[in-house]
């Protein structure tokens, strides 16, 4: 049976000239205890399509049903009546300032009815604790943190048990550790009391929890499959765009230092929401054509800081080993392997922190393999880690031998820092097509 089935659901704001629509002939079925997932931009209609199905506005367009009742035309007591069924988690908590933690979630399951008076305390006390609020739950909200607040907010919509759990936005004020407990939660209730659950979010790290995931942009539904179709396509394009401008390196070379990083910052955009909507199917097309962007990126912070090269390792840890892979002279697709502690990038990634050198071959850390491979000559090296989005090292670029033959200094430190965020991004996408 469907919890959630719509038709053809549109909506709008305003009214007359400035009536504006939001959302475009929805169709959506959601069979009860299943958890799906809604990505999509800001402004797209995720919280609209939300406030709908939750029964909190009136539907205009189209038909609505959840849990049996057909919303549209219907009255405000049928709505109220449907509400009290579902539990709500939104990015604002409401919580009642003038009672404490515990209260505010007792309240909450007062109003449903199904708990005895006797019973809404240990309740009440024992959801909170689930949320990591054990000592927090006779503070009131002024007393709490914004995450705090939030948690009480999530652990009043969870007491319930509803039929049905909307949620915008859960984990945004949440660490890692606790979104992760809070929709592990809301996963047990879907599995154990057949709890549907409709989620937004733009939190990445939780979308394996869903039973599906749909994607919401400029008011229309699409499915997972075409909309990582669309980011690729928005990938592709810009890729195109500093490929057509790359036939040599003049072009990346002749960018001043903020032209650079606000190009990087336009393809790590896209790259992050490719990298959200999928766990990236293999596109040879986007790896070719990410491979030379790399190169050039690679090439631009060398000529940021007057270094002569730059290289570019990727740490493989299944086989304990640093790849380089984009350097000078490197034949494509070549791999050429150090052991993962070796060398100067080893000790990068051992230690997790950026290293200078005056003089490589007086450094007993540096591997000369790479030096003879090309039969190059190492004088000084500044090594930076590159950390993905969960913080893990899983690059690092090697800028060596200044013009000027002096050593590198904190300032170029500095100055590869301030693009290497956005860099990162886009090298993120790039191993991940090669995994």
């Amino acid at each position: 049976m469907s919890a959630i089935l719509s038709d053809s659901l549109s909506h709008f704001y305003g009214h007359g000239p400035l009536r504006k629509q939001i959302l475009f002939d929805i169709d959506l079925d959601i069979p009860e205890g299943e958890i799906v997932i809604v990505t999509g931009p800001s402004g797209s209609g995720k919280t609209t399509l939300l406030t709908l199905i939750g029964a909190l506005r009136s539907t205009q367009e189209g038909d609505l049903h959840v849990l049996g009742k057909q919303l549209k035309g219907c009255s405000q007591k049928v709505m109220a009546e449907l509400r009290r069924n579902i539990g709500f988690i939104f990015q604002q908590h409401n919580l009642i300032a003038a009672i404490s933690s515990v209260e505010n979630v007792e309240l909450g399951l007062r109003v449903t009815g199904r708990y005895r008076k006797k019973d809404l305390r240990d309740r009440a006390v024992s959801i909170l604790e689930s949320v990591g609020l054990s000592e927090r739950i006779f503070h009131k909200p002024e007393q709490l943190s914004g995450g705090q607040r939030q948690r009480v907010a999530i652990a009043r919509s969870l007491a319930a048990e509803p039929a049905m759990l909307l949620a915008d936005e859960p984990t945004a004020s949440l660490d890692k550790k606790s979104g992760r407990e809070v929709v592990e939660h809301m996963q047990r209730l879907a599995r154990e009391q057949g709890t549907t659950i409709l989620l937004v979010t733009h939190d990445n790290r939780i979308l394996d929890v869903a039973d599906r995931i749909v994607h919401l942009e400029d008011g229309r539904l699409m499915s997972f499959t075409d909309s990582v179709i669309s980011n690729n396509d928005q990938m592709m394009g810009l890729l195109a765009g500093v490929n057509e401008k790359q036939n040599t390196q003049t072009e990346i070379d002749n960018l001043s230092d903020q032209e650079f990083k606000s190009m990087l910052q336009n393809i790590s955009e896209e790259s992050l929401r490719f990298l959200e909507a999928t766990s990236l199917a293999s596109d040879h097309a986007f790896q070719a054509m990410l491979e030379r962007s790399l190169f050039a990126f690679t090439r631009k912070l060398a000529q940021m800081i007057r270094a002569d090269r730059a290289s570019l390792f990727l740490v493989d840890n299944t086989s304990e080993s640093l790849v380089l892979r984009v350097t000078e002279q490197l034949p494509v697709h070549e791999d050429i392997r150090i052991p993962i502690h070796s060398g100067i990038a080893g000790a990068v990634v051992k230690t997790g922190e950026p290293v200078i050198i005056a003089d490589a071959y007086k450094d007993d850390r540096f591997n000369a393999f790479v030096d003879k491979k090309f039969g190059y000559r190492t004088k000084s090296i500044l090594a930076i880690p590159i950390r993905n989005r969960g913080g893990a090292i899983f690059a690092v670029v090697q800028l060596l031998n200044r013009y000027d033959d002096n050593s590198f200094t904190q300032e170029d430190l500095n100055k590869v820092n301030n693009v290497l965020s956005e860099l990162a991004l886009i090298l993120e996408s790039w191993t991940g097509l090669n995994d």
